[in-house]
């Protein structure tokens, strides 16, 4: 491992990759937390409850500042939801409660929130059956409703042609949203179906019924998937202005053979003519906070370059936040192409460094991390996320600074310890809400700058910390800022100790 690591260091050196500037104190480092693969599945509360803590110490550990949990994978809910079943992904049977009782989306986010981690609740609008699942609850959609969705590919899919089922997805958002402390609201690229050798999507009757003018089928259908992001957003907004709207599309908006002007030079599935989901338009118009392409290709792919890609989304998506999909297994998979001596992790993130309009990653996903697949969770805590970071800034939702903590003092306990305390100002508005607290730690003559990120000791939703002591002769400078709903950040407050 240590050879490795050495190796590892030498390539980021030579490629320059954060070499010689300051770690991005403002950046969206997420991991996907799945629940279809089945990681969960039958765990019983207090063996899951050990497994999230677990991944969630280690994606701390490695510098992951928000988690996207899934919750709704086929019309059910990994929490306690008046409309729809318990999930089998959860208790192995759908509609079953899990035993001992607990409600995993508030657990999620009381443990996210502990970390000063953020806690985006993550779910798939339309899936309402995946091809595995056998059983379904007697109060799942499917059973109530069967004629509000078609069958597709062995999956059950609610028609996005009807209506109401924009309605019935925009009530199941708002409970959770209203209920439910979370930071964000996420969607992935299932919208309608992906392509199926002889497959049909039958929605000729939709059409006929709600075609609203149009004539051609598949820009109705894209039609269909705009009306429901809008309103979606809206639903979110209307509810809780600061919770953020992120979705996560296929990695291929267009291809150039398809669209010579804007297409990107990629031959593969498309978000436009194949899932009619227009992505570029929800970012133009402002309709989505952000927007993370699943970019799970490496450098050189001979049908979807990865640097191709990331290039194109940086020019064409950059009117609202763009973090980029990162699948771990095939980062470390394949060599890079100027060193083979290593994998393409640092490749990748010298490409993220370098691209103005990205803002962070997601990585897909937590568990493969959390196992360290290609010592990839060793490097970014060593090395590309060996500082901690804050989300980027969303001023179009919120631009003004909370005011700073109070009282912030260093008190010698009983025990001989030295604890750091604060208390949080007060606000009247939302915008005005201190949710968490960011500590910086400066030696004695250090200049004090609060935007080098490698003076950040900890994110913290508490009023206190306890202090490393040493031997009380070294004098260190503490500073205390607090940060709202959105991050904003106040401005600092000093306290001085020996340590």
């Amino acid at each position: 491992m240590v050879c490795l690591l050495a190796v590892w260091l030498s390539s980021c050196s030579n490629k320059g990759v954060y070499s010689g500037t300051a770690v991005a104190k403002r950046e969206f480092r997420g991991a996907w937390v799945q629940c279809v693969n089945g990681q969960f599945q039958g765990l019983g509360t207090q063996a899951m409850q050990q497994n999230l803590t677990q991944q969630l110490d280690e994606l701390k550990k490695d510098g992951v500042n928000a988690i996207i949990f899934q919750v709704r994978p086929e019309c059910d809910a990994l929490y306690a939801s008046p409309y729809e079943p318990w999930s089998r992904f959860l208790t192995g049977t759908q509609g079953q409660a899990p035993s001992p009782y607990w409600d995993p989306l508030a657990w999620m986010v009381d443990e996210c929130h502990k970390r000063g981690m953020e806690l985006h609740a993550w779910i798939n609008p339309y899936r309402a059956k995946t091809k595995g699942t056998t059983a379904l609850a007697n109060t799942h959609i499917s059973i109530t409703h069967p004629e509000r969705m078609f069958t597709y590919d062995g999956q059950y899919i609610l028609n996005p042609g009807q209506p109401v089922n924009r309605d019935y997805i925009c009530t199941v958002v708002k409970d959770i949203v209203k209920r439910y402390d979370i930071d964000g609201l996420h969607i992935d690229d299932y919208f309608y179906p992906y392509p199926a050798a002889g497959q049909v999507i039958p929605d000729d009757r939709e059409f006929a019924a709600y075609n609203n003018g149009f004539k051609n089928k598949a820009d109705w259908r894209r039609d269909n998937v705009n009306v429901f992001i809008k309103q979606l957003f809206e639903t979110i907004k209307k509810e809780k202005p600061w919770v953020k709207f992120g979705v996560s599309p296929f990695g291929i908006y267009r291809n150039k053979k398809t669209d010579p002007l804007n297409g990107s030079d990629t031959n593969g599935t498309q978000n436009y003519d194949d899932l009619y989901a227009d992505v570029l338009l929800w970012v133009n118009n402002g309709w989505i906070d952000y927007c993370v392409p699943q970019l799970y290709w490496q450098i050189g792919h001979n049908l979807a370059d990865y640097k191709t890609l990331i290039t194109w989304w940086n020019k064409y998506a950059s009117n609202r936040h763009l973090y980029i999909g990162e699948d771990v297994e095939k980062t470390v998979k394949f060599a890079d192409v100027d060193n083979p001596n290593t994998n393409q992790m640092a490749a990748k993130f010298k490409l993220h460094q370098q691209l103005p309009n990205v803002n962070g990653s997601v990585l897909w996903y937590s568990r493969v991390v959390v196992d360290d697949k290609g010592q990839y969770g060793t490097m970014l805590r060593k090395y590309f996320w060996k500082t901690p970071a804050l989300p980027p800034l969303m001023k179009y939702i919120d631009d003004k600074t909370p005011k700073a903590p109070k009282h912030v003092k260093v008190v010698k306990m009983g025990d001989g310890n030295h604890v750091l305390c604060w208390d949080a100002p007060k606000g009247k508005k939302w915008g005005d809400v201190v949710t968490r607290f960011v500590v910086y730690k400066f030696a004695k003559g250090e200049k004090v700058n609060l935007n080098d990120a490698s003076k950040i000791v900890t994110i913290t939703n508490n009023t206190m910390l306890t202090l490393p002591y040493v031997n009380g002769s070294t004098k260190y400078t503490y500073v205390v800022t607090a940060l709202d709903r959105l991050s904003n950040e106040s401005k600092g407050v000093k306290a001085t100790v020996n340590l």
